[in-house]
């Protein structure tokens, strides 16, 4: 689907090398974090002069951090970032994270899950995946969105579906599905969406 839409000009793609902001003769990108601790930080000044260059590319664009101390990302965000219609600048945080500085150049930070990856490539992945199939012109059916989990309300859970064969080791399609009466099939799906139970 991304490349679809790549192909269809609906969107257009950039990867900005952090190493060519690198400071100097080894381009270094990272350093030690003040007060002690192991792993390394990403450092301001190339993450700026990245950012920065980016946003001459694209001034209006948006600045996104995938942080653990961003708000929860929700389908509502995807659709909101999808229906602006401006740029995503999506910074790929690496190794223990990045100077907190940083973040006067960003807009959004969102956490994708309580639960730690090696770098930012993945949740910027998933930002850019979860908003571009919401592009128009991106899925096939002019409803496919509409009908999904969480599209509604960033809770509630589309309702089961089936295809062929009727009947698979014992296990059958709900017979409501075989009646071709659309207002109980529609009653049945209302009612087999459901919303995540808490843990």
């Amino acid at each position: 689907m991304l490349w679809r839409a790549k192909d269809r000009d609906i969107v257009s793609y950039e990867y900005i090398n952090l190493r060519d902001y690198g400071l100097g003769p080894r381009k270094q990108v990272d350093d030690t974090p003040y007060g002690g601790g192991d792993g390394m930080l990403l450092k301001p000044e190339p993450l700026v002069a990245a950012i920065e260059q980016a946003k001459k590319n694209d001034p209006t664009a948006r600045v996104i951090l995938p942080t653990p101390r961003g708000q929860v990302y929700k389908q509502s965000d995807a659709k909101r970032l999808a229906a602006d219609n401006q740029g995503l600048i999506i910074i790929c945080p690496r190794y223990e994270g990045y100077d907190e500085r940083i973040t006067a150049w960003v807009d959004h930070s969102y956490c994708i899950g309580n639960y730690v990856l090696t770098g930012g490539e993945l949740p910027a992945m998933i930002i850019i995946d979860s908003v571009v199939r919401l592009l128009p012109g991106v899925l096939g059916g002019e409803n496919s969105a509409e009908i999904e989990s969480f599209q509604a309300d960033d809770e509630t859970i589309e309702f089961p579906q089936y295809t062929r064969p009727e009947t698979f080791q014992g296990q059958r399609v709900p017979p409501v599905l075989l009646t071709g009466n659309h207002a109980d099939i529609a009653a049945w799906r209302t009612a087999q969406s459901t919303r995540p139970k808490k843990d």
